[in-house]
Parts: structure tokens; sequence; C-alpha cells
């Protein structure tokens, strides 16, 4: 059943591949009607999610961010599948790194640095191309797909254009591994924990939120700086990726405080254009005891 899965997966990534640009947002566009209006993809967890985050908005301003999302939702979705052909220059062009010279410094140094970002727009993109727009080592830390034979093909793939996906279960090692050069480790940290007695609690979005936490607590171990890409839609299927310094000395951070700056960093993020965020996840099914 894998291997059927995998050959059908392998067929589409080639369809795709042949897609202009313009027919990828048409289906996308029908894709939408579909997740909104024919199955209702995931619609209790997303109103519920938009009204506990925001109890101030009308019910008319939640469907209407309801809907941008959905419309998020299918355009980054058939961009995954679209981003597993294209070519550099294509990927450079439409997700540009805008100011990675703020990293030089650090590579000059022989110093690693960890990456933080959201899934607020389209993060997969980022996956695919940050491996050549970074002069570090990239090392994407990620949870393994269900299927061996599609992980395997999207780990080479990746890796073709130096993303080197690691398993989240791998994730010390990877720290503790000696590369010829120095490492950006990519660390997208905005979901729900799996093991919550470890999480670390914020206030986010009005809620109680468990938080991983593992960002935080390799900087603090190994005194890595941190920093944080913002990623913007400029127009649809164009980003942009700005960097900022998020935390140059973590081993002098009070316990907890990066985790809570950078819950609040993606909070302020999300209001200013809330469709963009992954609300179909259950991001709040831990309460807090």
């Amino acid at each position: 059943m894998q291997k059927l899965s995998y050959i059908f997966f392998r067929f589409i990534v080639f369809i795709f591949s042949l897609v202009p640009f313009w027919a990828l947002y048409l289906y996308s566009d029908i894709l939408y009607f579909s997740f909104f209006y024919v199955f209702g993809y995931r619609k209790k967890v997303v109103f519920s999610n938009l009204k506990k985050s925001f109890p101030e908005k009308t019910e008319e301003e939640i469907n209407k961010i309801a809907k941008g999302f959905y419309k998020n939702l299918s355009d980054i979705t058939l961009e995954s599948i679209k981003g597993l052909s294209m070519s550099k220059k294509t990927l450079k062009k439409r997700y540009p790194v805008v100011n990675i010279e703020i990293l030089d410094d650090y590579f000059k140094k022989g110093q690693s640095i960890i990456g933080l970002a959201a899934h607020y727009t389209n993060w997969e993109w980022g996956v695919i191309s940050f491996g050549f727009q970074f002069k570090h080592k990239s090392i994407g830390l990620y949870k393994p797909l269900s299927n061996k034979y599609i992980d395997s093909y999207v780990k080479k793939a990746r890796a073709a254009w130096g993303m080197n996906l690691v398993s989240i279960k791998e994730t010390k090692n990877a720290f503790e591994k000696k590369y010829e050069k120095p490492a950006v480790f990519f660390m997208i940290s905005d979901q729900s924990p799996s093991n919550i007695k470890r999480a670390k609690w914020v206030n986010f979005l009005n809620q109680e939120t468990a938080c991983l936490h593992g960002a935080e607590m390799y900087g603090k171990k190994y005194n890595i700086p941190l920093i944080f890409g913002d990623v913007q839609r400029i127009k649809r299927g164009f980003y942009e990726v700005k960097l900022s310094i998020f935390e140059d000395k973590p081993k002098e951070t009070a316990e907890g405080e990066i985790t809570k700056r950078y819950m609040k960093k993606i909070e302020e993020i999300i209001r200013k254009k809330p469709e963009n965020w992954l609300w179909s996840h259950k991001r709040w099914k831990h309460k807090k005891q």
C-alpha cells in the first residue's frame, strides 16, 4: 500500500512540474471551494480556534478570516507539491531571503545558529530553498512522514539542494555532531507538543498554551544564537523572508524567557494577518492542570 501511495505521489509531483503557475492557482481556487464549501475540512477546529483567539471579533469577521485561511491553505498545499520540481532560479525569485547578510559574521566566526519560524504562509519553500540560500550547513529538524518511501524521496530531494532533514528523535545527536562548517538548525516550534509533561505554558492568543521548548533548551545548553525568519506573502505565489537576530546570548536568559518571547513574536505576526496561520491544527487540545 505504501509503495502504491508513493507511485501516485511521484505521478502528482510530475504532473505539477508541468503545470504553469496561472493554472496552479486556478486549481487552488477549486481546492479552496472544496475545502470550505463541499467537505468543510476541519471547519469545527478552525472556527473554534478563531473564536477563542479573537473573542472581540464579530461572526462576520471570523468568517472572513476563516475563508482567507482556506485560501491560504489551498495555495500552500499546491505550492508545496510544485516546489519539489521548481528550479533554484524560480525559488530564489519567488522566495528570497532579503537580508541574509546579517548572518555573515556568525559564519565567519564559525558559529552555528538556530533558525526559528512558524507555520505561517508558505514554510515549505523555505525548507526547499534555504539549503542553497544560506552559507551555513542547513539542518532541518522534522517529524518523518508515515510513508517511508515518500519520506526517503523528500529527504533526498531536499538534500540535493543542501537541506539535510533530521528526525526530531535525533535532535540531540544533530546538535552534538561535528560538521565541516557551522550549521543552522531550523526549528518550527509553534505547534502542540506531544510530551505535555515537558511543555512550557504561555499565554498565547488569549489562551493558556502548551509550547515546545526545544529551541530554548538547545540554545541555552550550547549557547547558540537564535534568529527568526518572518515570511510574508508579497502577492500570490511570491514571498519574502526577512531575518532578525532573536537572541544573541541565550545562556544569559531566564528560564522560559525565550519560549515566551518566541510565542509573543508569532502572536504579533498572526494578529496582523491571521488568515495566514495554520488554524486547522488542534493547537489547544491540551489543558493546563
